[in-house]
């Protein structure tokens, strides 16, 4: 079994506050997650109201594809024009490591 995240760092476009930065982040949430069929959160940067930080988990029998679904979760993020993309990080595990 081969278990790929991706934690995304990104700075929000016109966000004064974080009523207005939960109306940016949860769409992308819903989309990457039904899109993907992932897990998907906002894992930090909460206080924060032009930063957020999204991770996503994907659990395959095939590397490949595990890591090919995280490349497209970071390419639809990235593609998105309230967002600006500042960071990705990446890992991938097999289950026996």
């Amino acid at each position: 079994m081969w278990i790929a995240w991706i934690e995304l760092d990104l700075l929000l476009g016109d966000v004064h506050s974080l009523k207005e930065k939960r109306s940016v982040v949860r769409p992308i949430i819903a989309e990457v997650r039904k899109r993907f069929e992932v897990s998907v959160a906002e894992v930090g940067d909460m206080d924060l109201h032009r930063r957020a930080r999204i991770g996503a988990v994907v659990v395959s029998a095939d590397r490949a594809h595990a890591l090919e679904v995280v490349d497209a979760v970071e390419r639809l993020v990235a593609g998105r024009p309230e967002v600006e993309l500042l960071s990705a990080r990446r890992r991938d595990l097999h289950s026996e490591d």
